[in-house]
């Protein structure tokens, strides 16, 4: 993107010139080598959200920020309906509601290494993954209501996993005052049989290690300790999350001119937050939330299922769940007044500090763990939220290392042959259902999440936790 297009702001703190129908600045967090290698695309998106109505200063691109449909990946904006704000469908994604879940077990590095194959192999033929995989549960009209309305409370329900998993999701595992009646029979049939499964991309199901505690206070609040082992997930609502963003964009994009709305670029397809297309689309977001949320808690009972029979005595607990393609209406304080807003983030993930109201109650003294995931082979951190994101971000941080070149360029430039070597020479099991994809998931092909970790960590966004390492990994 180049500093030469920016105002400097602060050390990492960037401002793009106000310009055009730019309502309210569009602000990059960065270093100046990241801001030099971002995407000049980026800064045409978070412009363009920039000029939506409603928005509060400002709009935000976290330093993983990249390019996406229409709102940047990485980019988080806040709008408010008292002043004519609008819910923007590509300021959430696709894949509503993806996010990443950790489990901490009470089994070292040194007990599973010796046995890690076979623990990826029962894995692999455990939980359900690559693109059209399907899940464990095929769910009935009356369970596909009963699982959009409740979540990850749901799946307990149904058996999957433990009433005590729920206080760590956030919202306690059901996003409230879902509607499935905004979800098309197209989007619950591409959904029926698919909770409970990984699916393709950049999800994952990743044994780790912590590697290193970076906050000894902090990581015993969270239950981490040196060289323990933990599990990741990284998945979303699969295709029903899908098709509801397409059903959506298409009828916010049919009802722009009724809604005397402009669009600076049609994939911001946007409604007004008080109008029935807003009201709406927001109902069926959280019903497809939910589906995420579900099905992120049947793998994990899929998964403990897998470590029982491997490691007798062994437990996972369920350490949180946090998503990072949402749009949750939360209180801010504008120019020192309280408003309630709609914060949309699409790839950025909530950073509620150690003195926010809405703090969990599960580690007093400390911030809502922030999970970080790393590309395929690096490393991924746990932080924890910072006080300083209230003010500087909406209470938001990033998600992950966030990508640096398109998957066409990485599949051109890296061949899996060589991915896969790189990966077993570090010690990392990978078993996927389609290797000839691994190339667009290279870990060259990712930010540096050491630089984006430490500019979250620099900013007071989420402080450092604990490093952690890949044993295995599991993917579509």
């Amino acid at each position: 993107m180049g500093r030469l297009a920016l105002l400097r702001r602060g050390a990492l703190v960037w401002e793009a010139p106000m310009a055009g129908a730019m309502r309210v600045p569009a602000v990059f967090l960065g270093s100046a080598q990241a801001m030099d290698a971002m995407e000049h695309d980026v800064m045409t998106q978070l412009t363009n959200v920039a000029s939506l109505p409603g928005i509060v200063p400002p709009a935000l691109a976290m330093p993983d920020a990249h390019t996406g449909y229409g709102f940047p990946i990485g980019g988080v904006a806040a709008f408010d309906a008292a002043a004519g704000g609008v819910i923007c469908a590509g300021g959430v994604g696709f894949d509503i509601a993806c996010g990443v879940r950790a489990l901490l077990t009470n089994l070292t590095r040194d007990e599973v290494e010796p046995v890690k194959d076979l623990l990826a192999d029962r894995l692999f033929a455990r939980v359900p993954a690559g693109l059209g995989s399907s899940g464990r549960p095929r769910l009935s009209n009356r369970d596909m209501d009963r699982m959009l309305t409740g979540g990850a409370a749901w799946a307990v329900k149904e058996g999957y996993g433990e009433p005590a998993d729920l206080p760590h999701i956030e919202e306690n595992g059901t996003m409230a005052d879902a509607d499935p009646g905004g979800v098309s029979a197209r989007a619950r049939e591409r959904g029926r049989d698919a909770v409970g499964s990984l699916g393709s991309g950049n999800h994952y199901l990743e044994v780790q290690y912590v590697d290193a505690i970076l906050d000894a206070e902090a990581a015993t609040a969270y239950g981490l300790a040196p060289e323990q082992v933990v599990v990741a997930i990284h998945c979303g609502s699969r295709g029903l999350g899908h098709q509801t963003a397409t059903d959506w964009i298409a009828r916010m994009r049919a009802k722009a001119s009724h809604d005397g709305l402009t669009l600076p670029d049609p994939e911001l397809a946007c409604a007004p937050l008080d109008s029935a297309t807003g009201r709406g689309y927001l109902g069926a977001m959280r019903a497809a939330g939910n589906c995420a949320l579900a099905g992120r808690q049947v793998i994990t009972q899929l998964v403990r299922d897998v470590f029982t029979e491997l490691f007798p005595g062994s437990r996972l607990a369920l350490l949180c769940d946090v998503s990072h393609n949402t749009c949750r209406i939360e209180t801010h304080a504008v120019a020192g007044t309280p408003k309630r807003l709609a914060v949309h983030r699409k790839g950025a993930t909530r950073a509620v500090g150690p003195h926010h109201p809405d703090r969990p109650p599960l580690y007093p003294g400390f911030g809502q763990p922030v999970l970080v995931g790393g590309s395929m082979g690096t490393a991924s951190y746990i932080l924890s939220g910072g006080d300083a994101a209230v003010d500087r971000s909406f209470a938001s941080t990033c998600h992950g290392a966030g990508r640096a070149m398109s998957r066409k360029q990485a599949l051109k430039r890296f061949r899996s042959r060589e991915v896969l070597d790189a990966l077993a020479r570090d010690g990392v099991v990978l078993r996927a259902h389609d290797f000839r994809g691994v190339g667009e998931e290279a870990p060259q092909a990712y930010k540096d999440i050491e630089e984006v970790v430490w500019t979250t960590h620099a900013l007071g966004l989420a402080t450092h936790t604990a490093r952690l390492r890949p044993m295995a990994c599991i993917k579509g």
